[in-house]
C-alpha cells in the first residue's frame, strides 16, 4: 500500500519519539505533582509551551495545549461565542473543516445568527465579502489557513486586519499549514488574532496527537481533529 493520507495523520518521526522517551519513562510524572519527579514534567510541558510560542509568534502564557484540533477549534469558537464579547452572530467559510463548521452550527441551533461565507471559483475567501456581511454584534469570524481536502491557502492576514477594523476577535484553523515553512501562518502578533489552532504531528519535538491554541483578544486559536 501506498499511503497518501498524510493530512490525516503521520507516523511518528523517529526525532520525535526520541524527544518523547523522557516523558514516557522516567519523567513520566504528573507536571502538577510537587516533587521530583512531577517537576520533570513540568519542566518539559514549559519547554514545549515556550517552543511552541516562539514558532506561532506568541507569548509562552498565550499557548494552551488541547488533545487535539476538533477539541480546540471548539474551544475557541463556542468559548469565544458564548462569552459574547459583541453579540449573538458568527461568521465562518463554508469550506471549513466540520470541527469549525459543527460548532458554528450547533451554536445556530441555540439561538445564534451563523453566516457561512461561500468562496470563490479557487476556493478563496474574498476580504471585501467578509466586511460586507459583518455587524455590531457580531461575535467571532472563523477561516481555516489552508484546506484539509484541497490545499487552498486562505488570506489570513487580510481577513484578519478587516476583523481588527470592526474589533471582532478572529479565530483561524491553521492544522495543515505548520508543518510547511512556505505555506506557514503569520505570526500571531502579525495577525493580531484571536485564537489559532496549530497542529503538534508534524512538529519536531511536539507530542503526536497534541494541538497548540494561542489565544490573543484585541477586545480584550499537526494533530487530527
Amino acid at each position: 500500500m501506498i499511503y497518501l493520507d498524510e493530512a490525516a495523520t503521520t507516523p511518528l518521526r523517529r526525532d520525535v519519539l526520541a524527544a518523547m522517551g523522557p516523558y514516557l519513562g522516567p519523567a513520566f510524572g504528573n507536571p502538577s505533582s510537587h516533587h521530583e519527579i512531577g517537576d520533570a514534567a513540568r519542566a518539559g510541558l514549559e519547554q514545549a509551551r515556550a517552543d511552541v510560542a516562539e514558532a506561532l509568534g506568541a507569548r509562552a502564557g498565550e499557548v494552551t495545549f488541547t488533545s487535539g484540533g476538533t477539541e480546540a477549534a471548539n474551544t475557541a469558537v463556542k468559548g469565544i461565542a458564548l462569552a459574547q464579547p459583541r453579540g449573538r452572530h458568527v461568521v465562518v467559510s463554508a469550506v471549513e473543516h466540520p470541527a469549525v463548521l459543527e460548532s458554528a452550527r450547533w451554536l445556530g441551533r441555540i439561538g445564534y445568527d451563523v453566516t457561512e461565507l461561500e468562496v470563490d471559483g479557487d476556493g478563496l475567501v474574498d476580504p471585501g465579502h467578509l466586511a460586507a456581511v459583518l455587524r455590531d454584534d457580531t461575535t467571532v469570524v472563523s477561516v481555516q489557513h489552508a484546506s484539509n481536502e484541497v490545499g487552498t491557502v486562505q488570506p489570513v492576514a487580510a481577513l484578519a486586519e478587516v476583523a481588527a477594523r470592526h474589533g471582532v476577535p478572529f479565530h483561524t484553523d491553521a492544522v495543515q499549514s505548520a508543518a510547511w515553512p512556505d505555506r506557514r501562518v503569520p505570526s500571531v502578533s502579525r495577525l493580531r488574532c484571536g485564537s489559532r489552532a496549530r497542529p503538534a504531528r508534524r512538529r519536531r519535538r511536539w507530542r503526536r496527537g497534541a494541538t497548540a491554541s494561542s489565544r490573543r483578544c484585541w477586545s480584550r486559536s499537526r494533530a487530527p481533529h
